[in-house]
């Protein structure tokens, strides 16, 4: 076979490689797509492949990153299929519940366990997930929406979005205490064996007495349990913790067990306020997708 002047008998190689490129570059990370799809945040989906409950094409899959084909790779969760397709052009929505104690926040039920999403109507029809999560014996505030892109904002720990808890604790909350948990302290982190230090903590003390205290605290951060183990650092374990706001959201007129949908402006003002208050430090950007 002969060639033109100048011309490469290696271009059909070329050529072959270019389309595999090009298919390359319509694949996206599987976190990303889930995400878009309201699955949960970028970070909570990391993690679910991690511990193998993310399957791609009947496959399980564990090491990332996974680049996907929405439009062609099956994937399921948790032993559901997801439908990308349709999951992209769903309507979003966006729903306020008041959680309370004994209720996880999780999707995945264990056992006899009751859920959040279990408390709303069976016939929802989108899957809706948690931005972000409560402990089971804590309550108040939760948020639940298939906005992955507002999910990512509102948990990622440089957006900084302020949560505010009223927390009811043994013993007197001297003025000593109020200043050290403002000022921040030191916490060991139980999974890694270092340790971190909690930002600056606005805090109003609701009333003081021998037998115990009502202080409400707002937080930029959300680390794993990280209110109680605040209070449990200066000798005052928590009896109740409440969330009792999300930036705008607060649980006014929600009674506990009860849910609302959001306004077209609350949902505007989560966005604005997720965008203005990012921040830029140098430190390392954990995941704050965890327990309060």
């Amino acid at each position: 076979m002969t060639h033109p002047v100048g011309a490469s008998p290696c271009r059909p190689i070329k050529n072959a490689y270019r389309v595999a490129e090009i298919y390359s570059a319509m694949k996206e990370r599987i976190q990303k797509v889930l995400a878009a799809a309201g699955v949960a945040s970028r970070r909570a989906i990391e993690e679910m492949v991690r511990e193998g409950r993310v399957a791609v094409n009947g496959q399980i899959v564990r090491d990332l990153p996974i680049l996907i084909d929405p439009f062609v790779d099956h994937i399921e969760v948790d032993g559901e299929s997801m439908r990308l397709r349709g999951k992209r052009e769903a309507k979003r929505v966006y729903i306020l519940v008041n959680k309370p104690p004994g209720v996880y926040s999780t999707n995945v039920a264990q056992g006899e366990q009751m859920r959040v999403i279990d408390l709303l109507p069976p016939d929802l029809p989108m899957r809706v997930y948690p931005v972000g999560r409560l402990d089971a014996e804590s309550r108040g505030l939760v948020l639940l929406t298939n906005d992955g892109e507002l999910t990512n904002k509102l948990t990622h720990p440089r957006y900084g979005v302020p949560k505010t808890y009223r927390a009811v604790v043994d013993g007197f909350l001297d003025a000593a205490a109020v200043e050290t948990l403002q000022k921040g302290i030191w916490l060991a982190n139980p999974k890694t064996g270092e340790g971190f230090k909690t930002g600056r903590t606005r805090i109003k003390v609701v009333n003081r007495g021998h037998g115990k205290s009502v202080a409400e605290l707002t937080i930029r951060e959300g680390r794993n349990r990280q209110v109680r183990r605040m209070f449990a650092q200066i000798g005052h374990k928590v009896r109740e913790l409440t969330r009792v706001s999300m930036g705008p959201l607060t649980l006014k007129g929600l009674g506990p067990g009860k849910f609302r949908m959001l306004t077209p402006k609350e949902v505007k003002q989560l966005y604005q306020l997720a965008a203005g208050e990012k921040k830029s430090s140098g430190r390392p950007e954990q995941k704050s997708d965890t327990l309060i």
